[in-house]
């Protein structure tokens, strides 16, 4: 195989490759771009006109995804896999990956777009380097700009797979829904405030079709067999092969959430008040207080069907500590 195949050990050895431009025996080409970032460019007869970027391992310990790619850019190389796309595939956080740890110093996907400007540190630098590489790779006009960024979880969720639209983004439509859905997605989480994460910056900035896509519980390398990522892993071959997969016209499996509220951890006194094993999408008592914080601030369950997602009380302060979130009605969501 191509040495540019093999990037996951490119990246967790720290190594360079000796060529930073290698061509498959079906002609596409594979360009390194700098650490865990490679291009992949289809011969022009087979360019069907969508720059497509798929991004893991943002966070290091989450290691599904980034096998997913993994497995993607090995057939690409060994020619089972036949691009038709402009394709950037992204390693988000190599230090990270090579510790298996979810950051080093500080969470990346904090980090995109100006979100911490007080930040210094490996991951600041990381985040202005994928956003460069962002850019370049979304630059061509008359392209079509789609991002995907492959998460796993840090704990379970009583909805494994789902994916948030970034807020400030185009509505979704009812066909990207449709390929969330083919792709084994069961719910989509809108958001409603401006985030820092890599796909809130694809599409904010670079104006992408871009969604963060939750997989299921975060595991180490080699220890994901319960997770089942067939659907997506088709879903992402029929995507590099410039054919659109076939999709259902009804969305009615398709759960729907939109962010009521975000609950803000302010200081050190701040105090959740749910169990630490509690999953995401876990439904909440209405009228119970889910949290306070030292300066008189609480949180109380006011929402009709709310549900919490990421909660997480050890967050630094200022940062968001949970979501509480409601169903959305299709109609109301959609262009």
């Amino acid at each position: 195989m191509l040495a540019l195949g093999r990037l996951l050990e490119l990246t967790l050895t720290g190594r360079e490759p000796s060529e930073a431009i290698q061509l498959c025996a079906d002609g596409c080409r594979l360009q390194w771009k700098t650490e865990g970032v490679l291009e992949v460019d289809p011969l022009g007869g087979r360019d069907s006109g969508l720059d497509l970027l798929l991004s893991a391992g943002i966070h290091g310990d989450e290691t599904a995804p980034v096998e997913l790619l993994e497995r993607l850019l090995h057939d690409i190389a060994s020619c089972r896999l036949l691009p038709a796309v402009r394709l950037l595939l992204v390693l988000g956080n190599p230090a990270a990956l090579r510790r298996g740890e979810r950051f080093v110093s500080y969470d990346l996907n904090r980090l995109f777009g100006g979100g911490e400007p007080s930040v210094s540190g490996p991951e600041a630098l990381r985040a202005v380097e994928l956003e460069l590489q962002a850019e370049l790779f979304f630059a061509q006009p008359q392209r079509r700009r789609l991002h995907y960024d492959l998460h796993t979880a840090m704990r379970g969720s009583q909805i494994e797979q789902f994916a948030l639209h970034p807020c400030g983004a185009q509505p979704p439509t009812r066909e990207q829904l449709a390929r969330l859905q083919a792709g084994g997605m069961q719910a989509v989480l809108l958001q409603n405030g401006t985030s820092a994460t890599f796909s809130a910056f694809t599409s904010r900035r670079l104006a992408a079709e871009a969604f963060t896509l939750e997989l299921g519980q975060a595991r180490p390398f080699g220890e994901n067999t319960t997770i089942d990522l067939s659907r997506l892993e088709a879903l992402l071959r029929a995507l590099i092969e410039g054919r659109e997969p076939p999709v259902a016209g009804d969305l009615q499996q398709l759960q729907l959430f939109r962010v009521a509220r975000e609950v803000v951890r302010h200081s050190d006194a701040f105090r959740l008040y749910l169990d630490d094993s509690v999953e995401n999408f876990t439904e909440l008592v209405p009228g119970s207080l889910l949290a306070e914080d030292g300066d008189g601030r609480s949180w109380r369950v006011e929402e009709r069907g709310a549900r919490i997602v990421f909660p997480n009380p050890k967050v630094r302060n200022g940062l968001r500590a949970g979501l509480i979130v409601v169903p959305a009605a299709l109609d109301d969501v959609c262009d």
